[in-house]
Order: structure tokens, then sequence, then C-alpha cells
């Protein structure tokens, strides 16, 4: 549990500051952000990821949980699809970091791809963050059937 509060908090963070970062036009911002976001997912996320389904899977076997259980699959499920668009994420973000340092070191100008890295990050970073929340949602809810996980 405690891995997967690391996960969501680090990501909702790092995403927050980032975001903002970008849009407060002030390089010197975005090239300390982002470097440090970059930090924090080596630091915080990238541990956080692999603790995360090591001491779920056991934790479920010594519950004795079967996998295909509703809530349990629809978690690893979400998990492996989060971890498939969280990885182009930080390669984003360490092109994005490297980006703005260099600009901020040199021309102080951010280059145009920065902005679609910056855009790529976004558009990845939202569904996986709302994956993130659902995996959350469903470890502590531990739903007891599909019908019971569905919001209507």
């Amino acid at each position: 549990m405690l891995s997967s509060v690391v996960l969501v908090g680090t990501g909702f963070g790092t995403a927050f500051y980032l975001f903002f970062a970008n849009r407060s036009g002030k390089l010197e911002a975005q090239a300390v952000v982002s470097r440090l976001v970059v930090r924090a997912d080596w630091w915080f996320t990238t541990p956080a990821v692999v603790i995360q389904p090591a001491s779920g899977l056991l934790m479920a076997h010594l519950a004795g949980w079967p996998l295909t259980t509703p809530w349990l699959a629809l978690s690893i499920g979400l998990f492996l699809v989060t971890g498939m668009l969280w990885l182009p994420v930080v390669w984003l973000q360490m092109r994005m970091a490297a980006m703005a340092s260099a600009a901020a070191e040199g021309s102080g100008v951010l280059p145009d791809a920065y902005w679609r890295y910056a855009r790529w990050w976004e558009t990845l970073g939202c569904p996986a963050f709302i994956a993130m929340l659902a995996v959350f949602y469903l470890m502590v809810a531990k739903p007891g059937s599909w019908a019971e996980m569905l919001p209507f």
C-alpha cells in the first residue's frame, strides 16, 4: 500500500509542478523543475513501480486470492497499461530536462521539440495517472464482482 501511495503521490506532484512550470514562461523554472521531475521518477517512482507489483502479488498469494479475482485482474491490467504509458513519459521527461537545461545555459529559447514533447508528456501522462488512481481504488475497495466495479 505504501508503494502505491508513493507512486500516485509522486506522479501527481511531479506532473503538477512540471505542468505549471511549462506554463510559467520562465525557462529557469522549466529547467529546474524538469530536472527534479526526472530525479523524483528515478528516486521514488521507479522503486515503487518495482515494489508495488512484487508486494501486491505476494499479499494476494498470502490472502489466497487467485489472479483471476476481478478487482485483482483489472488492477494488474491497469498497472501494465500504466507502465506502457509511463515508459515513454520518462523518456520524454529526460529529453525535456536536457533541452530546458541546454536552453537555460545557451540560447535562452526552448526548441519546438520541447513543446511537442510536453504535449505528448501530458497526453500519455493523464491516462497513466487515471489508471493508477483506478488501481489504488481497486486495491482499497476490492469489489467482489465485475458488476460491483461498474459506476452505473
